[in-house]
């Protein structure tokens, strides 16, 4: 038979193992956990990201790392974040948004907390509307519960359905809880490529007039990027009720990216692949790309969004 002292000290030990092993600090080590509620985002992290991966938009930049943490900061905010990203294809939109994915959650798109909606693949048929509202909502809903800071990303907002976004219109105005579910430390972020001309237009006036680009302010484009988005069929979001309640916090523009950006892209691919920067390869890159106007050939009219299979040509370089 065992000793009295030798079947408490096995209890004891199994006890202190058992709290040990199902502690956060342990267990969240191994099994992605929902951050706490007083979590705060590394400003200088997030901003080095941003310096060192995203081109040519200063303010971008500038717009979502000053929002991000001023919201992070916030240990009360009255809604939850929502940034509408709009710009040409190969701007930096989606890069933006994966960079902020990591920093809220480490795992990025990979992370049960985020969550990335594709219009043309989770809302393809025009007839399914109703249901496609029912099934955002109560996907919304299950996932704020589960974790209070969920990152939802809709992609391709040019191509959604107009309508169906605002059934999410309850989650991101000022309600202390809807349905007993609190979504204020939420995150939504909305990418578009509409509105692109727009930006396109007043790039090149700033341009024409002899201006440097990083001039450009937010107070110069958001105004008529809120406007042309609410009257444009093709946005996601027009005549839309997240517009009209002004729930959307911020209008972020993506400038149309020159030669000088293309080449910075074309480096970053080249040391993320392993290679020594070649800047004869980076020429003949640059060069197979195409700029718009016809005239000035002064941006690039896919951004970067090509430079990787154009570099794949180069590789045997």
């Amino acid at each position: 038979a065992l000793e009295p002292l030798s079947v408490g000290l096995a209890i004891g030990v199994a006890s202190a193992l058992t709290g040990y092993l199902s502690h956060p600090s342990f267990y969240c080590s191994y099994v992605e956990c929902c951050p706490s509620a007083g979590h705060r985002l590394n400003a200088t992290a997030l901003k080095v990201q941003l310096d060192t991966k995203l081109f040519g938009q200063h303010l971008a930049k500038d717009v979502v790392l000053k929002a991000v943490m001023g919201f992070s900061n916030n240990p009360s905010p009255k809604k939850p974040l929502t940034l509408s990203l709009h710009g040409w294809a190969g701007t930096g939109k989606n890069f933006l948004s994966q960079i902020l994915a990591e920093h809220v959650h480490p795992a990025g798109l990979r992370s049960k907390f985020v969550h990335l909606f594709l219009a043309t693949l989770h809302f393809p048929h025009h007839d399914q509307l109703k249901l496609y509202k029912e099934q955002l909502q109560n996907w919304i809903r299950g996932n704020v519960s589960a974790c209070p800071h969920s990152v939802f990303i809709f992609d391709e907002m040019d191509k959604m359905h107009p309508g169906l976004i605002d059934a999410i219109k309850p989650f991101l105005d000022y309600y202390e809880q809807v349905d007993g579910v609190s979504y204020r430390k939420a995150i939504f972020v909305f990418l578009s490529n509409a509105g692109g001309d727009l930006i396109n237009k007043a790039a090149l006036d700033f341009w024409t007039s002899g201006r440097h680009r990083e001039e450009i302010q937010l107070k110069d484009l958001e105004s008529m990027l809120s406007v042309g988005i609410f009257n444009n069929k093709n946005s996601g979001l027009w005549h839309s009720s997240l517009i009209d309640r002004n729930l959307i916090d911020y209008f972020v523009p993506f400038l149309p990216l020159e030669h000088r950006h293309v080449k910075m892209c074309i480096r970053a691919e080249m040391r993320a692949r392993g290679y020594a920067v070649d800047e004869n390869v980076v020429q003949a890159v640059a060069d197979e790309m195409t700029f718009f106007p016809k005239e000035q050939k002064i941006y690039s009219d896919k951004g970067c969004k090509t430079v990787q299979a154009k570099l794949d040509i180069h590789e045997d370089v």
